[in-house]
């Protein structure tokens, strides 16, 4: 039963992490899926793993929010008039020097 949890937490870990791009929700599931490999290598007392996977879950939980914080600023951006586009710059004249 314990490898089955194991093996169960690490597949879902490979395979939120290979879709990731597609949903901010796959981020949460890695960071869940980490904890629950953290939580497994701590029963079995692999305890540097169980260090290694808890950082690991925290960094995806960062992720999940700066993504949901961004997703949710794109948004509310997109529904909101575009600012007004400066005309380009014009480029400064070189002074020449002629004899």
């Amino acid at each position: 039963m314990l490898t089955t949890l194991g093996t169960i937490a690490v597949t879902i870990m490979l395979l939120a992490y290979w879709q990731e791009e597609r949903s901010k929700w796959l981020v949460l599931a890695f960071a869940g899926a980490s904890a629950g490999t953290a939580a497994y290598s701590g029963i079995v007392g692999a305890y540097p793993i169980t260090g290694v996977e808890a950082i690991w879950s925290l960094v995806a939980l960062q992720r999940f929010w700066r993504r949901r914080r961004a997703e949710a600023a794109g948004a509310s951006s997109a529904t909101e008039a575009p600012a007004p586009r400066r005309p380009p710059r014009a480029k400064e004249a070189h002074s020449v020097i002629k004899p």
